[in-house]
């Protein structure tokens, strides 16, 4: 597996537009605040469900927790280095679809390289990463494959088993990680067991706000996700 280009691993305040927008990703090193972890880690701990509570039944290699009306959370999900980079992905109006807790378990959380796929058009949802526990590849890190994301007007073709072009990410508790829906990437197998929980979080286009509302209880979200963000008001 490659390695994450160090010069592009920059400082959390900024946001680098023309390495997010050819390479589809960007990782935040140190963008959380630190005395924010404890805090998360502790939502987290609280919002834990079993997959079978769930109205969609989950894998039993993950813990899931609810943590989306906790104000911590609800704080980093509108921190605005990240609301920077998502509208810079997106480029237009967008909102918060989504944010939960996930952690692989050990000997599990392995992802087959996929995409998670725009709904009307390429570039309409960024999917974010919170890491609250220190993660590479010891405990099962996302890899992904930089400028898979949309190259032209239309996906290249990826053959998924394919990981000669795969990045796998190690970083520190605090980073956050940044990347196009449609960028390829899959998490990997924890074979050592130790903690990765990660908040993952999911923004969309305006334009799919009405379809958004249609799954949100089978998504169980609970939050109010009418705010409206644009990426002008981030440059």
């Amino acid at each position: 597996m490659l390695s994450p280009t160090p010069d592009k691993d920059i400082c959390p305040l900024m946001i680098d537009r023309e390495h997010l927008q050819q390479n589809g990703y960007q990782l935040l090193r140190q963008a959380l605040p630190a005395d924010w972890l404890d805090e998360l880690r502790a939502a987290f701990e609280a919002g834990v469900i079993g997959p079978e509570q769930w109205p969609v039944p989950r894998g039993h290699d993950w813990r899931h927790a609810l943590v989306d009306l906790d104000a911590r959370v609800q704080a980093v999900c509108r921190l605005p280095a990240l609301l920077a980079g998502v509208g810079e992905l997106i480029g237009e109006g967008f909102f918060l679809s989504q944010v939960e807790g996930r952690e692989p378990l050990a000997g599990g959380g392995y992802q087959r390289l996929h995409r998670d796929l725009s709904a009307q058009r390429l570039g309409d949802r960024v999917t974010v990463l919170v890491y609250l526990d220190d993660y590479g590849p010891h405990n099962g890190a996302t890899r992904l494959v930089p400028g898979s994301h949309r190259p032209g007007e239309q996906l290249a073709p990826f053959d998924f088993d394919d990981e000669s072009q795969v990045v796998q990410l190690a970083g520190s508790a605090g980073d956050i990680l940044l990347f196009d829906a449609d960028l390829v990437h899959g998490a990997s197998l924890n074979p050592s067991g130790a903690r990765r929980r990660t908040l993952l979080i999911s923004y969309a286009a305006q334009a799919l706000y009405a379809a958004d509302l249609q799954t949100r209880k089978l998504r169980v979200v609970r939050m109010d996700t009418g705010e409206r963000f644009e990426p002008a008001d981030f440059v």
